[in-house]
């Protein structure tokens, strides 16, 4: 009888990492061989371990597991390109040679091609049914996609071997894809008269514009808020996702003093001082030499996603935390980011014409959400990137990175910007909406009882709201002093009850 024998041994994409030493993110899905006859799935977080009977061992060479990989794994384009590296062309064109018409041989085949950018000494495949290099029931990809005839499979990944992230179709992803946006938008305004939507749309973009740069700790002046509304306005009539519009976004949304003229040439990253000559690294960007194919391969993606009929939330996401991660300007990142889920969200017809979905309020009021959507990735990159820093806070990143960027999940981005989205809709425009109807209301009311400036009527709701129903003593002194008793009263209680606030307790 065998002691000390593990209870389990691993295989595919786990085998593959451990036989070549491979430094990559967490798998998402991990498979086990037990000794015993049981088959059963383990969830741990949000990652999936399944165990397969003995009789699933698939062997002990590289070929073996990578062919296990594909069928009991998935696509894993991040491991898969890092595999290839580690195991050279020679085990690829052994396992390709062993199996040449093999469906999952044919698309390590073209996967190994597509992601080297090489040509393996293998002839054409001249005849056989297509596959699909992603499996469309598993993943989001383009329609109807391109036809490799070399391999005989069907090219429907997102991106370009310069960007190409996934993103895979989960339960949550599929409960959020079956509420229709647009119609679900459309409902919510119908329930308001025309011209009550037309004067909220001002607000829509002033809120936008003001949560977008709070979310970042800045307070723009007047003319670079001006700038901000401006461009949100003209989000639903052109593309901005291209070098020439992204870095006039750029110029447009940062101070003068320090907009780009391209992108960024030196190495660039999130961090915070803590004392003299330390500082505390939360996230780093691309080498500069590897950003502009990474920018190119961006661009690519975009327009792919834009005729591939990919959901326009997963659209959204995959380039407007893509453009976040790349980080291609020394300023304006964040914001241009934001803004990059309004421009496609209303060029892919999502919003209703001249409407803005405030999603940067959403983000602003759940930030600890967002930081989530991003440190998913940033935390990830961080464990497995190496730099250096002088005494001037200059960077160098010392190993190969690209591929982490260029290769990655991004189902975790595209699940939270669904959830900002459909509570921007249920929550953010209907509130304000709301809040408009009872401030017409209330206007109304207060001039039932003494009619005094709209200016002043402004005012008295505002600082009633904010105190909830109640004026204080300093502010009544300051702008109410001609008003009686009686008419404050009557006035706060107009008020209260048209926005049910509960009256506050302090003495007028």
């Amino acid at each position: 009888m065998e002691t000390n024998r593990p209870e389990y041994r691993i295989a595919g994409y786990s085998f593959l990492i451990s036989k070549y030493g491979i430094d990559t993110f967490p798998l998402k899905h991990i498979s086990k061989i037990s000794h015993h006859s049981e088959r059963r799935t383990v969830m741990n977080g949000e990652v999936t371990e399944d165990i397969y009977p003995h009789k699933y061992w698939p062997g002990h060479d590289t070929k073996d597991h990578l062919e296990f990989a594909l069928k009991y794994d998935g696509v894993d384009l991040l491991c898969l390109n890092l595999i290839f590296d580690a195991a050279g062309e020679n085990e690829i064109l052994d396992y390709i040679g062993s199996k040449p018409t093999g469906k999952y041989s044919r698309r390590i085949w073209f996967f190994y091609e597509f992601f080297k950018g090489v040509r393996l000494p293998l002839a054409d495949l001249e005849s056989g049914n297509y596959i699909e290099a992603l499996e469309s029931g598993l993943y989001y990809t383009v329609s109807p996609g391109a036809r490799s005839q070399r391999h005989r499979v069907l090219n429907n990944l997102l991106g370009n071997r310069d960007f190409c992230p996934t993103v895979r179709k989960t339960e949550k992803l599929k409960i959020f894809e079956s509420v229709e946006l647009k119609k679900l938008c459309e409902n919510v305004l119908r329930s308001y008269p025309p011209e009550l939507i037309k004067r909220a749309l001002s607000y829509f973009y002033n809120k936008e514009t003001k949560s977008s740069f709070e979310i970042e700790n800045i307070k723009p002046g007047f003319s670079r808020t001006e700038k901000f509304i401006s461009l949100l306005e003209s989000a639903g009539q052109e593309d901005f996702c291209s070098k020439e519009k992204l870095i006039e976004l750029q110029n447009r949304t940062v101070d003068p003093r320090f907009a780009d003229s391209g992108f960024r040439s030196s190495q660039n990253y999130v961090g915070q001082t803590v004392s003299y000559q330390k500082e505390i690294v939360h996230y780093i960007s691309p080498k500069p030499d590897d950003l502009i194919s990474m920018m190119k391969g961006l661009e690519a993606a975009h327009l792919n996603m834009m005729k591939g009929k990919v959901p326009a939330v997963v659209h959204a996401g995959i380039i407007s935390y893509g453009f976040v991660f790349l980080h291609p300007f020394e300023d304006g990142n964040g914001r241009i980011h934001r803004f990059l889920i309004h421009n496609i969200l209303s060029i892919r017809g999502l919003v209703p014409d001249g409407l803005i979905f405030p999603v940067s309020a959403v983000i602003l009021k759940n930030p600890s959400d967002y930081n989530d959507s991003l440190e998913s990735f940033s935390k990830k990159i961080m464990k497995l990137t190496e730099y250096s820093l002088d005494e001037k806070g200059i960077m160098t990143v010392l190993n190969s990175t690209d591929k982490f960027y260029r290769f990655t999940d991004m189902t975790v981005q595209a699940e939270y910007l669904y959830d900002f989205v459909i509570r921007t809709i249920e929550n953010e425009l209907t509130e304000e909406l709301d809040f408009l109807v009872n401030y017409d209301r209330a206007k109304n009311a207060v001039k039932d009882i003494i009619d005094m400036p709209d200016r002043l009527i402004d005012l008295f709701i505002q600082l009633c709201v904010q105190n909830e129903g109640r004026i204080s003593f300093r502010k009544r002194k300051n702008h109410f002093d001609f008003l009686t008793d009686d008419e404050l009263s009557a006035m706060e209680a107009a008020v209260g009850e048209i926005y049910k606030l509960k009256l506050s307790s302090e003495e007028k």
